[in-house]
């Protein structure tokens, strides 16, 4: 299939196979906005899951003032982190392998 002929979630889950992104990369690369961007990855990551070798890798998100990452959901980038209190929390970062 040519790239005009994919649907928008078949060119994210084809660029997380080459290359590690976070939320913001994939809104900027693919012109949809950040929350697009994380619901795709979501549907990516059960279509995965269903079935098939492939599936999808998180790196969550990480406070860049005390280092936490232990955040309930990998997914999302939370507002705040629970030690630190710091609102400076780096996006989680997706591969498809």
């Amino acid at each position: 299939m040519q790239g005009a002929d994919r649907t928008t979630r078949q060119r994210i889950a084809d660029f997380l196979r080459g290359e590690t992104a976070q939320p913001g990369t994939l809104a900027n690369e693919f012109g949809i906005t950040t929350a697009a961007a994380l619901t795709h990855v979501e549907h990516i990551a059960q279509s995965l899951a269903s079935g098939g070798d492939e599936r999808l890798l998180v790196a969550p998100p990480e406070c860049r003032d005390c280092g936490f990452t232990g955040f309930d959901d990998l997914l999302n980038r939370p507002s705040r982190c629970p030690e630190c209190r710091s609102e400076s929390i780096e996006e989680p970062a997706f591969r498809v392998e």
